[in-house]
């Protein structure tokens, strides 16, 4: 009798039209091995991993350029005042300052993903472009002009941008104003990249953010918000659990077969 079914759920199948076949629902690969044994961590995440690249440019503040193998070119928090070679495919924003973002991107630019939402409701970033899963985690933000609900912190007002290529998990902490609970790690999942705003004031103070980062423990750390603070101040927070590489060059390029062993904060080239 099953056989009879499901050789006729089978034959069904067939005869679905593509634009009625249920699409699979977006996965986060990151997530699944922040979850799973090292063992468990799917074949297909293993295989994408490899000597695939990513390149990785510091444009300034906190817009990082990633361009991926695919040829997709990513921009985080996109306010157009640092660019470098060709527009982003993906512009990633964050509300917090002017500086994070632009409401009038230049129109050639194909996705644009705000890290806020609209009606107070949070912002819900969950899609793949060419050959990048691109997820985020929102945090809040404080809130600089007085109003009249009279609270301090703006809820969801920042997002935290992951970004899963090439079999790396790639993270942008954005605007981050606050500690983060055991939920938003959850969240985050595995990161093995993370660029964190390390200005001690406008975002998070020193203590806060190093332990943020220790806690993380990504292999790779870009330092962003660099105007404010000492990168030596934050190095000494960190510099216990982490190695520093100091390059003369804007960009590097990154395969999951060639993340270090040991946590390094890699500080490149730029203001």
């Amino acid at each position: 009798m099953w056989r009879l079914v499901s050789a006729a759920l089978a034959l069904f199948s067939a005869f679905v039209p593509p634009a009625l076949a249920q699409q699979p629902p977006q996965r986060s690969e990151c997530l699944a091995m922040a979850n799973a044994a090292p063992r468990a961590i799917p074949a297909a995440f293993r295989q994408a991993a490899g000597a695939a690249e990513v390149e990785i440019t510091y444009a300034g503040h906190s817009t990082y350029f990633i361009d991926t193998p695919g040829g997709l070119r990513i921009a985080t928090d996109y306010s157009g005042a640092h660019q470098m070679g060709r527009l982003p495919d993906v512009a990633t924003m964050n509300r917090a300052h002017s500086t994070h973002y632009t409401l009038v991107p230049d129109k050639r630019i194909p996705h644009v993903l705000h890290g806020w939402g609209e009606d107070g409701k949070p912002a819900i970033v969950s899609e793949r472009i060419a050959d990048t899963f691109i997820r985020n985690v929102t945090t809040d933000i404080r809130r600089y002009f007085g109003d009249d609900t009279g609270a301090d912190m703006i809820r969801d007002g920042n997002s935290i941008f992951v970004f899963e290529v090439a079999g790396l998990c790639i993270g942008h902490l954005g605007h981050l104003h606050h500690k983060l609970d055991d939920s938003h790690f959850a969240q985050i999942g595995r990161l093995d990249i993370v660029m964190v705003p390390i200005d001690g004031t406008y975002t998070m103070s020193l203590d806060g953010i190093s332990e943020i980062t220790k806690r993380l423990r990504a292999s790779v750390v870009l330092p962003m918000h660099r105007f404010a603070t000492p990168l030596d101040d934050f190095m000494r927070r960190i510099g216990q659990q982490f190695e520093i590489d100091r390059r003369s060059d804007r960009s590097f390029r990154m395969s999951r077969d060639a993340l270090p062993t040991t946590p390094t904060l890699i500080i490149l080239d730029g203001v």
